[in-house]
């Protein structure tokens, strides 16, 4: 019997839980809204969340560092276990109160700041360094898909069954996560431990050291400002001129099936200057935008999805690589923690800026300036020195050209 690999049970079980997260996507929104909280409490439910995230993330990154990173995602998917069944309890029994679900929300959500770096650090050991780009192809092609069809899944089960089981799928997710997790055989080397501010500027030091590093993350902040504008804009967009709800689903669906086509691509297209390549297809990205503005067709918003997507999750791919490759592993989780931060600030400042701005320069205006933040934001990085000259450490052989175990062909989806 072939043996199962490391990488397979962390996919199988990244996927259910992704899948899982969809469930509770639904469940959240239903629930609140079903039981009279409104647009008022959901926010105040999605600040907690924030907050939490914002409080963890860095933190999350040091621990990964310090202990086996598979620890840390253990511990991690046992909290939101616990609060996800807390959740799928409290509705179940019909009671709905505001303060808990926040305290819930927060906890679930500090965990997953520690889970993230964790999952980053952990990745780069679980195949040889050839085959990174391959994994990371693999893990982002399952994320998008289940990102798709989790939301999906969790609307049919929660319209036949309630909140509850909405909740109730997601905690069995986080434990089927959790088992693959502690089922894991490799390890990470760790060495003495420093203070925690100590860790933390390490972090931050082994970014500017290497400018490719220090100007994407300063290029990704900018870049998801602008695009937390245009998610927020484009719903309306689609909601009001395209076509309504059935539309929006269209451009969700589009938007899936291009970051599978990107995932894909990352599997056999392979070159030398990958980070490159990267930022170069980050610039299909202001086509999905404008294509709101003009034609301000379904079928060009829906191919111009597909097409940005794909450029989309192919540079998420290269950058995994690029930070596996050339950050040490005893390092990684850091740098992770500091890259997910800086995301995860940058959304929620575009978000609250679509409004006001929108109303004073009008929806249109606003879609085409923020596609052209996009673009420069990606292009500008090819100005960089340190991303124009950056080559693979390994070279990962063609498919004709691949020898080998069968074993990790298939575990990496080579």
């Amino acid at each position: 019997m072939r043996r199962i690999t490391d990488f397979q049970l962390l996919a199988t079980g990244q996927t259910l839980s992704w899948v899982g997260n969809g469930f509770q996507t639904v469940a959240l929104a239903f629930a609140v809204v079903k039981a009279g909280g409104g647009p008022g409490d959901l926010g105040l439910v999605l600040a907690a969340s924030i907050v939490a995230r914002l409080a963890c993330t860095l933190f999350g990154g040091v621990w990964a560092d310090r202990l086996q990173p598979q620890r840390v995602m253990v511990a991690s998917d046992l909290v939101r276990l616990l609060t996800a069944a807390a959740m799928a309890v409290m509705f179940a029994g019909g009671g709905y109160h505001l303060a808990l679900l926040c305290a819930l929300a927060a906890i679930s959500t500090g965990a997953a700041s520690f889970f993230d770096p964790a999952f980053g650090a952990l990745r780069p050991l679980l195949v040889p360094a050839e085959k990174r780009q391959s994994a990371n192809a693999t893990l982002s092609m399952l994320q998008t898909g289940s990102q798709v069809a989790g939301p999906a899944l969790g609307g049919v089960t929660v319209a036949a069954f309630g909140a509850s089981a909405g909740f109730t799928v997601n905690a069995v997710s986080f434990l089927a996560s959790m088992i693959a997790a502690l089922l894991l055989r490799v390890r990470a080397e760790r060495g003495p431990r420093a203070s925690m501010i100590s860790e933390l500027g390490d972090g931050w030091r082994e970014i500017r050291k290497r400018d490719w590093l220090m100007f994407g993350l300063f290029g990704a902040t900018v870049y998801h400002i602008a695009n937390g504008i245009i998610l927020v804009l484009v719903q309306v967009v689609a909601i009001e001129r395209l076509g309504g709800a059935s539309a929006a689903g269209f451009i969700a669906a589009a938007e899936g099936l291009g970051g599978v086509i990107g995932a894909a691509v990352a599997l056999r297209f392979k070159p030398r200057r990958l980070l490159r390549a990267g930022w170069v297809t980050l610039m299909l990205m202001p086509l999905w935008a404008l294509a709101y503005v003009w034609p301000a067709e379904l079928v060009a918003v829906v191919a111009g999805a597909i097409v940005g997507y794909a450029g989309l999750i192919f540079f998420d791919v290269a950058w995994e690589t690029a930070i596996q490759d050339r950050v040490p592993q005893r390092m990684l989780g850091r740098v992770s923690s500091w890259d997910y931060l800086t995301s995860f600030i940058a959304m929620p400042i575009g978000n609250v800026l679509a409004g006001p701005l929108s109303a004073e320069y009008g929806t249109s205006p606003i879609l085409t300036a923020c596609a052209g933040v996009l673009f420069l934001s990606a292009a500008s990085q090819l100005l960089v020195p340190g991303t124009r000259r950056l080559t693979r450490l390994h070279h990962e052989p063609a498919p004709a050209e691949k020898t080998g175990t069968p074993e990790l062909a298939e575990a990496t989806g080579a």
